[in-house]
């Protein structure tokens, strides 16, 4: 039976599984038209097989259909080539729960690479995301980019220049992100507005910052908690911020390790971090305007512990803010918390907090601000450690499909 309209070069092979078929989509002409016809008919359980060679794409694609798999011939074996795409916006975009996308290169889309949005069981395995050239601020913001998802696993996905986040996952639930590899982006590994994230075995590199943990105001998800980043990588992320003016991660210090910035319960450890000239581990409130009435800018039941730290810190800089910089020590100590307890709303009277942090892997420069918006307030100090109150560690994020994989390996 003819399954899509348009496809003379597209072969629809019956697969053994109940009433599941392959579309196999070989490269050629007409590409654009062949492989979008085959995301619109595929059907649940069917897997869209995209063959070896260059696919030169002058639109975005999207997935509407659960239970599919998009599956290319392998990592720079089959490319989704978006040089020629003529309309911003992402290279896939998915709406479907239950999607797998793997085996495959997308490059030069001209928004976000591949987004999912909405959907439940989303996984990427062994792809790879590029924008070709040096790093600049017109690439794309996100590589692979899962939002307001649930049980998302991001597992063998390498990520290159994008101008917010190479691996981005945002306002979701139950996440592991693991044995990838993020390098030259602005922000290397980002976690935002999340809950429950194991992010480990992963490599940052050659970043402005390696892995953040951020929490935003003026979002449908807020209270950002109870994640996990161990057994990383986060080494020589010396790549120049090249984020687009406003956007919240040129913020980021260039040769920044790991952030963590207004996020509750989050557990740094085992991991290696060093050749990041500003810090190896920055724990930091919020310090833009807030109006938001519900948002926490300050950190809280944050744990840094059992890291091997190497060289880091010889060269700190806060953007757009260089008299704060010059109260810095060089080189900084391994750590930098702004110490800060209060915080003010637009309209309110400022707000104390208490926050606790366990931070063991030191020593510390607390800079100790009185406000979370005053940079200018610091009194810093050095501190062998902050000992806080004990805060018990998360549970693992158990994606079944994540166990297996480690399993078989």
């Amino acid at each position: 039976m003819r399954r899509f309209a348009g496809a003379a070069l597209t072969a629809t092979l019956c697969a053994s599984a109940a009433n599941a078929s392959i579309l196999a989509v070989p490269a050629g002409k007409d590409a654009q038209e062949r492989l979008q016809s085959a995301l619109i008919d595929a059907k649940p359980g069917d897997t869209v097989l995209i063959g070896a060679g260059r696919f030169e794409l002058t639109d975005g694609l999207s997935l509407d259909v659960k239970d599919v798999t998009i599956k290319g011939a392998g990592q720079d074996k089959t490319i989704l080539d978006f040089k020629g795409q003529m309309a911003a916006g992402e290279g896939l975009m998915i709406t479907s729960s239950a999607v797998t996308v793997r085996d495959l290169t997308v490059e030069d889309a001209k928004g976000d690479a591949v987004k999912a949005k909405g959907v439940d069981q989303i996984t990427f395995i062994d792809m790879k995301v590029d924008w070709s050239g040096p790093p600049k601020s017109t690439n794309g913001a996100y590589g692979v980019y899962p939002v307001a998802s649930t049980n998302v696993l991001i597992d063998g996905v390498t990520v290159r220049g994008a101008s917010d986040a190479g691996i981005y996952v945002g306002q979701s639930k139950n996440i592991v992100v693991m044995r990838s590899r993020a390098e030259f982006n602005v922000a290397g590994i980002e976690i935002e507005n999340s809950m429950n994230a194991d992010v480990h075995d992963n490599v940052s590199t050659h970043n402005a910052g390696g892995i953040l943990v951020f929490d935003l105001p003026n979002l449908p998800q807020q209270g950002g908690r109870s994640h996990r980043i161990f057994h990383n990588q986060v080494v020589d992320n010396d790549t120049e911020n090249f984020a687009p003016k406003g956007n919240i991660v040129a913020s980021v210090p260039t040769g920044t390790g790991v952030m963590i910035m207004a996020n509750r319960d989050v557990h740094v450890f085992g991991n290696t971090i060093s050749g990041n000239a500003s810090a190896a581990v920055i724990v930091a409130g919020y310090k833009r305007e807030i109006k938001d009435a519900t948002y926490e800018p300050l950190p809280r039941d944050v744990v840094v512990r059992d890291n091997h730290f190497g060289r880091n810190g010889w060269a700190p800089n806060i953007p757009g803010a260089p008299e704060a910089a010059a109260l810095l020590p060089k080189p900084m100590p391994p750590i930098l918390w702004d110490a800060a307890t209060r915080f003010t709303r637009v309209g309110g009277p400022p707000v104390e907090q208490t926050v606790n942090v366990v931070l063991s892997d030191g020593p510390v420069l607390r800079l100790n601000l009185t406000d979370v918006n005053n940079l200018m307030s610091a009194k810093p100090a050095i501190v062998a450690s902050v000992k806080g109150t004990p805060v018990a560690e998360p549970s693992p994020v158990v994606l079944p499909e994540a166990q297996a994989r480690l399993a078989s390996r």
